[in-house]
């Protein structure tokens, strides 16, 4: 993660064409229908760290990107392998 403002931002943008790190997070937070609580918890995300990321103070690293994408193409297959059901 690296700490530093954010703040270009297309929100209609897919994770794929997301222009700032945090639409790519709120993209993919808001098609799982989860609060950031939830969100957070279903996938091991530490929930501060969401809080910055989706604020624009936060960007996520090179690993964390692939993980929101993995997720955003396929929430359920993570949650089975998290080992976590629906919250």
């Amino acid at each position: 993660m690296t700490k530093h403002a954010d703040l270009a931002i297309d929100e209609g943008a897919t994770p794929a064409r997301a222009r700032s790190a945090r639409a790519l997070v709120q993209a993919v937070r808001w098609r799982t229908g989860l609060s950031q609580a939830a969100f957070a918890r279903t996938f091991n995300i530490d929930l501060t760290l969401l809080e910055d990321l989706e604020q624009g103070e936060a960007r996520p690293d090179s690993a964390l990107s692939a993980y929101l994408r993995v997720i955003d193409h396929a929430p359920e297959v993570v949650r089975a392998a998290l080992g976590r059901g629906m919250v």
